[in-house]
């Protein structure tokens, strides 16, 4: 798992590469490790309770980062005049033991909840049941262009559909990232599908446990509301889902033409083995629903071009993490330091500093501390679907998660750096920066589509994902093997708090490098473009190739906020 693919950019090469071509640099402002350290020790400390959407303590942390965006003297971002965008929120949770799922036909059984499957409760209907025949379906993803269509001559009206969890292996990283997520319900429901089913297996086992799985499920789910209380348009009809551990997988396939092992290999292989079982499947839930507000948190810094104010770099980090959960080891707040305080840390000192720069850079600048990521990139999504400026005016977004500070950084991760010219400028940031670049992460965790550039891509903006790298620059730390030890110890659990030993100079840095991109981005003649074929930019950047240029509109009237 931790000895992924990935391609390093040795900072010599780049920096000879783009010696001849990089525009002038002005002197770099002073990001510190003690600033990162200040912001970090009060956003991941146990009186702000893990920062939950819908807690009290998320509002807390809201609260703060208004209040040093009003410090550093940036207008309000959101369409009110104010620092915050509340967003209505739908939590659900399953009524307690209600969550059952048969298998019927030939080799009927009743499996366990929780041991040998996952419901998640419903957003669209309190009861929902569902029964019908399973037809296996590969990997559940359609993309003939891409030479892959696991829908191919097979009938799938009325029956519940069952794929592995994740993409072929044989397609690129970003576009199985994002054919292994909502995309799939997606899929299933436009050939006729009525229920979906993930298949787990110890292939997947090896990097993403199904005990971790089942903790999370734990917890209660969101979806956010439109401002009339309806869903987001996007929400799949499909009456019914679940995920089946590897032995349960494999007991849906007892006494059809197509066995597990047989179906497995060719998941292994990417040869397509879609087929109709001989086994149906029952499920049924009931879910409870309440109504929770949580704000996105805007901040804007106006353009000095009058020709280009009026487009956006925006720049977002998630504010919100677990809250108060189950306890572990009798700790029950889920502070998130490395997930994602240190990089909201980040998000403030690249305010500050664009905030203090003469000239103020030519684009304007979008400052966002996101709502409820770990509830499924909502605050971002709902952003984007009701932006305060027009979506096509946005040329990009820069999204921080990630800024772990486990070891002495000698390298930055910048994911969807080949999507667009915004590699270009990542390469140059890094390597003036002295780092290496790294443009791939674990492939097989689909990292991209699990942090807040994903929406905005979706819209057709172009966008990086930083992550703090796996190279360290202290000989003895195998820094890949560190970030693996963290992710499979730590990552969303209590321990993720300020106790952790942690390498402040190493924030400061990746705040270095988000910035030097943010810089160019903002002052280039052009802005940033879809490489030629990327799927991303043939998918859904279809848009206008500039926005409308002129004054940026007059700024909000700033209101007051309190810090915690």
């Amino acid at each position: 798992m931790l000895a992924s693919i990935r391609f390093v950019v040795p900072t010599a090469v780049v920096a000879a590469i783009v010696a001849g071509c990089a525009s002038p640099e002005r002197s770099m402002p002073g990001f510190t490790a003690e600033a990162i350290e200040r912001h970090t020790s009060i956003l991941a400390h146990d009186s702000l309770e893990g920062r939950g959407t819908g807690q009290s303590g998320y509002d807390r942390a809201a609260a703060y980062v208004a209040d040093q965006f009003r410090r550093y003297g940036l207008e309000p971002g959101g369409a009110d005049g104010s620092f915050l965008q509340p967003i209505r929120f739908r939590e659900a949770v399953l009524v307690p033991g209600s969550a059952t799922v048969e298998i019927t036909g030939p080799r009927p059984a009743t499996l366990v909840d929780r041991q040998d499957f996952i419901l998640s409760p419903d957003f669209a209907d309190t009861v929902t049941a569902v029964s019908a025949p399973v037809v296996f379906v590969g990997y559940g993803v359609s993309v003939p262009e891409l030479g892959h269509d696991d829908y191919a001559g097979i009938d799938v009206e009325g029956k519940v559909v069952a794929s592995f969890f994740g993409g072929p292996p044989s397609l690129p990283p970003n576009p199985r990232a994002h054919l292994s997520g909502t995309e799939k319900a997606r899929v299933a429901a436009a050939h006729g599908a009525v229920g979906l089913i993930s298949l787990w297996n110890e292939d997947v086992e090896k990097g993403l446990a199904w005990a971790f799985l089942e903790r999370v499920a734990r917890r209660s789910q969101m979806t956010w509301l439109n401002p009339d209380g309806t869903m987001p348009a996007d929400v799949p009809e499909i009456a019914g889902g679940a995920m089946l551990n590897t032995a349960a997988s494999a007991r849906l396939f007892a006494g059809s033409g197509l066995d597990w092992p047989t179906a497995l290999e060719a998941a292994r292989t990417g040869a397509k083995r879609s087929a109709a079982l001989a086994a149906g499947i029952r499920i049924r839930r009931s879910s409870s629903w309440r109504e929770v507000t949580a704000a996105n948190v805007i901040a804007r810094l106006p353009g000095s071009d009058p020709a280009l104010a009026g487009e956006y770099v925006v720049f977002t980090a998630h504010l919100d993490h677990d809250g108060i959960g189950e306890p572990m080891a009798g700790d029950s707040i889920y502070n998130g330091a490395f997930d994602n305080a240190t990089a909201v840390a980040s998000l403030l000192e690249l305010a500050r500093a664009f905030a203090e720069q003469r000239p103020r850079p030519k684009r304007s600048l979008l400052f966002i501390a996101t709502a409820a990521e770990e509830k499924g990139l909502l605050g971002a999504a709902s952003f984007v679907a009701n932006p305060p400026v027009p979506i096509e005016s946005i040329v990009a977004n820069l999204n921080m998660d990630g800024n772990h500070l486990l070891f002495p950084t000698r390298s930055i991760v910048t994911l969807g750096a080949e999507t667009s010219t915004l590699g270009d400028d990542a390469a140059a940031a890094t390597a003036a920066a002295g780092l290496d670049q790294e443009t791939e992460l674990m492939p097989e965790q689909a990292f991209f589509i699990r942090s807040d550039q994903y929406p905005f891509v979706k819209r057709g903006v172009p966008a990086l994902f930083f992550v703090n790298g796996t190279r360290s620059s202290d000989s003895t730390v195998n820094g890949a093997a560190e970030l693996g030890r963290w992710l499979g110890s730590v990552y969303h659990t209590p321990k993720d708090d300020l106790s952790q030993r942690m390498h402040y100079p190493s924030g400061a840095k990746y705040t270095e490098v988000v910035y030097r991109v943010g810089e160019r981005v903002a002052n280039a003649v052009a802005r940033p473009t879809w490489r030629p074929g990327d799927f991303f930019g043939d998918r859904f950047g279809k848009r206008p190739a500039t926005a409308s240029r002129g004054p940026a509109p007059a700024a909000p009237a700033a209101t007051a906020s309190s810090s915690p």
